[in-house]
């Protein structure tokens, strides 16, 4: 099985729908550190995937964007598995870190 990992950084912004007060339900930015986990038993082109194509899939999304154009409830959960799902079959694993020392992973 090869695999490979790739580590993107986005500034984009979110909003909460929360059923409790919280500073969150203002819409706000942060710098996300997105970590993208891929795996395969055959190579295309001697790649996994190319390192290129996962960040354009990924930034041009979401990068300076809002989330909440994108997806429901854009909590750190819901973005890692939203980008799980651009990066298709292959992708096995994403981590969002929303600030220092918050982190969500979603794994297939």
């Amino acid at each position: 099985m090869y695999r490979v990992i790739k580590r993107l950084e986005i500034s984009a912004s979110h909003k909460l729908n929360l059923p409790y007060e919280s500073k969150c339900k203002n819409l706000h930015g942060h710098n996300w550190i997105l970590t993208v986990y891929l795996q395969s038993e055959t190579l295309e082109n001697g790649m996994v995937y190319d390192f290129t194509e996962i960040k354009k899939l990924v930034k041009n999304r979401l990068d300076h964007k809002n989330m909440n154009d994108y997806i429901e409830q854009p909590t750190a959960e819901n973005i890692a598995k939203y980008v799980c799902d651009i990066l298709g079959e292959k992708c096995y694993m994403v981590e969002v870190q929303e600030s220092d020392g918050n982190v969500a992973v979603y794994e297939k």
